[in-house]
């Protein structure tokens, strides 16, 4: 679900600087623009302002901007500095102020600040310099007057202001502090709900649920119609793992303010969250009631759909969808993925292929290829390989990984080996190049590679449930090792109990060790949730082990007539059922 973003991304230029150490400038950071400088003013000027600016004056600036173009910005400095002291213009601090934090010069850059605000005491930006360096410095009376006057030049801004500062003090390790500025700066403005609210979100930032509920609700208790704040307050319930909360909050908002479609929506997505998917079908179909043009809604309702299976409805919506551009290249990915399910080879991929711009058109062409795979259309799944290779040079690893696919899927195991090899000399630790070559030891018998590579996987990441699964799997062809495959076994089903592959890897371990009525548990779960040709030939063996014969050929005779050439089926018809017919 989209949880909005705590901190902007987006950093002002000014608070990229103000480092406590003077540093080169790179030749590749931006060039410092040049001030316009105005020309000496008529003489009968001269006494209205003290901004008119002397020969002297007008030498030492154009000495200082020239300084400036070729990179010597110490002189440059020095220049705009003295300018700024000798005429009532804040745009010459400004200059000074931005010239020293580009050099990291903190102590200049406070001097230029402190000239800057004398001579224009509400320019946001001098505050929010100044409210930085102060930061900075521990110096929280400074930091608080100057977010205090922040707050009271800025309002509607103060929000943005204050996250962008929360960005750079996070990385300096300054968000306890800046959190104790923000309650005295609270305790000044006590009306002011945005101080809350962003203490709500560096709080949440910081783990602290708790501390985050208890300050959006003060922000609520001030401006109780606030729809971002109620938002947040719900994200946080989700935040919690509360999802009961976050539904409760959001159907409250809901009907309390029925002409904001963000509590709904957010609500639909809560409820998906919760797996709830009838419940955010009905959500989202009262939107597209109230508003039909809401076409994100549509999206997002027909894939609610396919979640309960009703692909017509879905279908309907997304050939809606195609007369409208900004949408085309989706609906045409999800028709694909319709017809793709309905095993229509072709119609799928005549829809993949009509997705021609934005984010899926990677994932249309990953789709037609693993189609072309699956019907053993090797050549033409090679050949938009290669294609996809010139096209998407940034997608390199994932396909690799689909090549060597490829390669298995023909039996040419060595030749996938190979290639993930090679792949993995410039990233070694890469977790799935590690994952399928392992897979591809397996059946070259490699079985010291497997083991090392999952190993290595989970020495990274010791609740990899997959890895797990794989390597207590590999290991049941030895009896020695039943006990190390017990104990990878055991934690990938903690990890993932209700994983078909895992339930079954843990079922044939039973079987394994001789506990025939405990294997066959586990193994009929994992062939409700999953009916695959290596599960139903494990189930089927159990059967034939415990005298249920009949049953077991059933299982069989089911699962061959969709997996035709599958080899564990075979197998099992092989050893057990040749003899019988």
């Amino acid at each position: 679900m989209l949880i909005f973003r705590l901190f902007s991304v987006i950093i002002l230029v000014f608070l990229n600087g103000c480092a406590s150490s003077p540093e080169k400038p790179s030749a590749q950071e931006e060039v410092v623009e040049p001030v316009k400088i105005a020309e000496p003013k008529k003489k009968t000027e001269q006494s209205e302002v003290k901004t008119a600016i002397d020969p002297d004056v007008m030498y030492m600036l154009m000495a200082a901007e020239l300084a400036g173009q070729r990179g010597q910005y110490a002189i440059a400095l020095e220049g705009y500095m003295e300018a700024a002291k000798r005429v009532s213009d804040p745009r010459f601090a400004e200059r000074a102020a931005k010239i020293a934090m580009y050099m990291r010069d903190s102590n200049k850059t406070d001097e230029a600040i402190s000239l800057w605000l004398k001579q224009d005491p509400n320019n946001p930006t001098a505050r929010k310099i100044a409210a930085l360096s102060a930061l900075r410095a521990g110096n929280k009376q400074a930091a608080v007057d100057h977010l205090s006057a922040v707050l009271k030049t800025d309002p509607a801004g103060f929000e943005k202001s204050a996250l962008e500062l929360a960005s750079v003090l996070q990385r300096d390790g300054k968000s306890d502090f800046f959190y104790e500025v923000l309650d005295s700066v609270g305790e000044k403005n006590p009306d002011q709900a945005v101080v809350y609210f962003v203490q709500s979100l560096l709080a949440a930032e910081m783990k602290n649920n708790a501390l985050a509920e208890k300050k959006v609700q003060q922000a609520l208790n001030i401006q109780p119609d606030w729809d971002k704040a109620l938002v947040f307050q719900a994200q946080i319930a989700v935040f919690s793992g509360d999802l009961n909360k976050a539904k409760t909050l959001l159907r409250n908002a809901s009907l309390k303010y029925p002409e904001n479609d963000k509590f709904k929506k957010l609500l639909a997505q809560v409820l998906i969250k919760a797996t709830e998917y009838e419940a955010a079908s009905e959500v989202y179909q009262g939107i597209i009631l109230s508003n039909p043009k809401d076409a994100e809604s549509q999206i997002a309702l027909a894939l609610v759909y396919l979640q309960l299976n009703r692909d017509g409805k879905a279908e309907d919506i997304f050939k809606q969808l195609l007369d409208q551009p900004e949408w085309q290249n989706q609906a045409n990915f999800y028709l694909g993925k319709i017809e793709e399910k309905r095993e229509h080879t072709q119609k799928a991929l005549a829809w993949f292929d009509k997705v021609t711009e934005g984010p899926l058109v990677f994932e249309s062409a990953i789709s037609a290829v693993s189609l072309l795979v699956k019907d053993k259309k090797f050549d033409e799944a090679d050949v938009r390989l290669n294609l996809l290779s010139e096209q998407f040079p940034k997608q390199k690893l994932r396909i690799i990984l689909m090549r060597a696919g490829l390669y298995g899927q023909q039996g040419q195991y060595e030749k996938a080996f190979k290639l993930l090899t090679e792949a993995m000399a410039g990233q070694p630790d890469q977790r799935d190049l590690l994952y399928t070559r392992a897979l591809m030891a397996e059946r070259l018998n490699k079985l010291d590679v497997l083991e090392a590579d999952l190993k290595k996987i989970l020495a990274k990441y010791p609740d990899d449930a997959e890895a797990l699964n794989a390597l207590g799997y590999s290991l049941l062809g030895n009896a020695g090792r039943y006990a190390d495959a017990e104990k990878y076994l055991q934690q990938a089903l903690n990890l993932q109990p209700n994983e078909a592959v895992i339930m079954d890897s843990f079922g044939w371990l039973q079987y394994k060790l001789g506990r025939l009525q405990q294997a066959l548990g586990y193994l009929e779960r994992a062939y409700a949730k999953q009916q695959e040709g290596e599960i139903a030939a494990h189930l089927a063996e159990v059967l034939w082990a415990l005298g249920r014969k009949e049953e077991a050929r059933k299982v069989f005779s089911k699962a061959i007539k969709k997996a035709p050439e599958d080899e564990y089926l075979l197998d099992f018809k092989n050893r057990l059922l040749s003899g019988e017919e």
